[in-house]
């Protein structure tokens, strides 16, 4: 993929890069990597955590509060990712994905079904098997998930076993020994091979588990590595570690598509996975993607959350609202 971003030096604190030339010239050997990555622009961590305190004190109230708790359920990824998990347990999971609640569906305004479940590899065929006819999409972690530390031959076959058995959407965890590690290169590759190998099959969500990097400066680097390399969307964590998915480093990866989109033209997405427990909090993200990304990334096809027990909060939510 080759997409126009722009020389890195002399740009104003929080400027996205103007366009300048093309991600093929940037290079993807290390040093090139690391001198466009650190040539972003810093982010104020004072300033993003006073915007993101203001973001959370907003809210949405009377009727448009069911019309966003039904926004944030089109976008769950409704997710199991244990070793215990069993094909019957996921059906379950794929029958609650498509009938969030079934006693709604004789109201005039049903629940509308979840955007995807989210499982592993070896499951995709018996959550693609209940999901057929389904608006509800099947995504899969691969590439040595939880880790991300394997050879690149077995990420891809973990990656083709989760595609033949019917999954959509790819959730991929980087090397994330290998970003540490200064190992640009590695991460930057290993992503565009798995972009091949998904490419008219699947959606690529590349997933950056944020709560072991250093701080938001290298929450945009990574972010921006996954955009140059074809991140479909880019995603917070494994939900495995804490921190996970907190506002202030939500809103760096809403920045990064956002200015990515202002470069390009194209519109990448964001998942905030791990951690978003509550309607309240989940709609405090929603009150963050208008404000920083726009509203065009109000849609599931652009902002998810990865989640296990949030639907049953906003299902609560939203029965307590039509008592």
């Amino acid at each position: 993929m080759t997409a126009t971003v722009s020389r890195p030096e002399a740009r104003a604190a929080d400027a996205p890069p103007s366009a300048g030339f093309t991600s093929a010239e940037i290079g993807r050997d290390d040093r090139s990597l690391r001198r466009f990555l650190h040539g972003l622009p810093g982010v104020d961590e004072a300033g993003l955590e006073r915007r993101s305190a203001a973001l959370a004190a907003r809210d949405v109230t009377g009727p448009a509060r069911r019309d966003a708790i039904d926004l944030v359920v089109s976008m769950v990824d409704l997710t199991s990712l244990e070793g215990a998990d069993t094909p019957a347990r996921v059906r379950a999971l794929c029958a609650q994905a498509r009938r969030p609640d079934p006693a709604s569906l004789a109201t005039a305004a049903p629940v509308p079904p979840v955007a995807a479940v989210c499982i592993y590899p070896d499951l995709a065929a018996v959550a693609a098997d209940v999901l057929r006819d389904s608006p509800v999409r099947v995504a899969a972690v691969s590439t040595a998930f939880p880790s991300g530390r394997s050879s690149l031959a077995v990420k891809l076959a973990d990656t083709a076993l989760a595609l033949d058995g019917g999954a959509t959407e790819i959730d991929m965890v980087i090397d994330r020994g290998a970003w540490l590690s200064g190992r640009y290169g590695q991460v930057h590759d290993e992503i565009v091979a798995v972009r091949e190998l998904v490419q008219g099959r699947a959606h690529l969500k590349v997933i950056l588990e944020t709560g072991e990097l250093a701080g938001c400066d290298d929450v945009r680097r990574v972010a921006w590595l996954a955009l140059l390399a074809g991140a479909d969307m880019v995603k917070t964590s494994t939900g495995k570690i804490s921190p996970a998915a907190t506002l202030p480093v939500v809103a760096v990866l809403l920045q990064a598509v956002r200015d990515w989109a202002r470069l390009t033209g194209e519109r990448r997405g964001v998942k905030a996975a791990g951690g978003i427990r509550t309607a309240a909090d989940a709609i405090r993200h929603l009150v963050a993607v208008r404000e920083i990304a726009g509203p065009a990334w109000l849609t599931p096809d652009l902002f998810r959350f990865g989640a296990s027990s949030l639907l049953d909060d906003l299902l609560r939510r939203r029965r307590a609202l039509a008592a």
